[in-house]
């Protein structure tokens, strides 16, 4: 009874993340509040039996500093929403003093945050991750069931991409609640090809992880041979997928995770992977038949160009906060911007989703410059939760990988590409890319429980 309760709970978890991927990645308030809603309806419904209370209890107790430093971030994203005496104002964050000046507010109190609106659809958007995070935990903690999960983000990344493809190929029409701006690109269920191709990149990571780990864990199972077979179709389709997304970061990012997984195994030199290695050599010389031959070999050199171009385009000059309204908003002009900013609300900063709002504020004509993001996810992040937010989520963070168990390869390899995603890209402010980052790096199959 127990197991088959266990196997309800997991498919109802593995639904709910399908969900958010149908829906864009979660990456509208409506669907995050949805989402916030229906986790912790779940989680109550799981902490109701005595064993799950348990696992959940047991997990707090292991992880105590790293869960003592998130919620004190989740009490400080409170802080930065709930309204404050406008004479506290001026203490916690002049700048937002002044703007209120400026406009002649007349008010007692207002927010820390330039949009109380977004901060506290963050606010949800964060406490639904950490939610997220200890049901996981209560419920993939055996080696089956992880590669169970593993096995799911596999043929979901290639559902999702056999979807943009296909729409890709008829020329990207609008379809229900599939939205195609960008006509010359495969995008799916994701608005943003760079979003969709870092979600591409995490399935394709789980595929991989999946290959190299069955035979170790499932040595027993006849299926063995279907399974892997599959997971490599799965693997092609997110391979087509993520280069007719033609994201520069995404294919670039593809490219270079397949290089350090070849150099791992050439390091290692075990006869076990011999034929896991193939497998990546094989996905390499499909992935360059198909760009070079397909699709032309100036996207070959575009890929490879990616850090050239990205380091260019920081390089040019930044508009500042009185800045003509009619200059050209380049990537890195936006980050430098964003910078310039955050040392306006260097403590406490400006609020958990409140750049476009900070955008708008200081650039008037919106017809000719708009950005929602800063396109460096780091620079934002510190931007929106000061100094004092963006230190409690990093010793969150820090505190749990002070246990050097937890540095793994694996680790090591999403590591690299959260490094990448930050710096270059807006995607971690997305809520799927967030969650399978964040359950990605929990997983850690030499601790986990055995496989039954």
């Amino acid at each position: 009874m127990f197991l088959e309760t266990k196997k309800l709970y997991q498919y109802i978890f593995l639904l709910i993340i399908t969900s958010m991927v149908i829906f864009n990645g979660g990456n509208n308030n409506f669907y995050i509040q949805f989402n916030f809603i229906i986790v912790s309806i779940f989680f109550l419904i799981i902490i109701r039996q005595k064993n799950y209370l348990a696992n959940v209890k047991n997990l707090t107790l292991k992880n105590k500093i790293p869960f003592i430093f998130y919620s004190l971030f989740l009490g400080f994203l409170i802080f930065q929403t709930i309204p404050l005496p406008i004479e506290w104002l001026n203490f916690f964050s002049t700048e937002k003093y002044e703007i209120l000046d400026k406009l002649e507010f007349k008010g007692n109190f207002h927010s820390i945050s330039l949009s109380p609106i977004g901060s506290y659809f963050s606010l949800l958007n964060y406490l639904t991750l950490f939610l997220y995070l200890i049901i996981f935990k209560t419920l993939f903690y055996r080696k089956k069931s992880i590669l169970k999960f593993y096995y799911f983000l596999s043929f979901v990344g290639a559902f999702a991409a056999s979807v943009a493809i296909y729409f890709y190929l008829i020329g990207n029409p609008d379809f229900w609640i599939i939205k195609n701006t960008n006509k010359a690109a495969a995008t799916g269920f994701f608005i943003n090809r760079t979003v969709f191709s870092c979600f591409l990149i995490l399935c394709f990571f789980s595929g991989i992880e999946y290959l190299k780990n069955i035979d170790n864990y499932r040595k027993e199972e006849v299926n063995n041979f279907f399974n892997k077979i599959y997971i490599r179709i799965f693997i092609l389709l997110i391979t087509i997928g993520i280069i007719t997304s033609f994201s520069r970061l995404g294919n670039f990012l593809f490219i270079s995770l397949i290089i350090l997984y070849i150099l791992k195994e050439l390091l290692d030199n075990s006869k076990k992977n011999r034929f896991f290695l193939t497998t990546l050599i094989l996905i390499v010389l499909f992935d360059v038949l198909i760009l070079g031959v397909y699709f032309g070999s100036e996207k070959l050199i575009q890929r490879y160009s990616f850090l050239q171009s990205e380091i260019n385009s920081y390089s040019l000059s930044a508009p500042e906060a009185n800045i003509s309204d009619q200059f050209n908003i380049y990537r890195g002009s936006l980050a430098k911007f964003a910078f310039s900013e955050f040392k306006k609300f260097i403590f406490f900063g400006y609020g958990a989703g409140s750049f476009e709002n900070l955008f708008k504020v200081n650039f008037i004509n919106l017809s000719t410059n708009y950005a929602s993001h800063a396109h460096s996810d780091l620079i934002e992040f510190v931007g929106e939760f000061g100094l004092v937010g963006f230190t409690l989520v990093t010793l969150s963070i820090m505190s749990y990988y002070t246990n050097k168990k937890n540095f793994l390869f694996k680790n090591f390899t999403l590591l690299y590409l959260l490094i990448f995603i930050l710096f270059f890209d807006f995607s971690f402010h997305i809520p799927i890319i967030q969650i399978l980052f964040v359950l990605l790096f929990s997983i850690n199959l030499e601790k986990s429980d055995n496989f039954k």
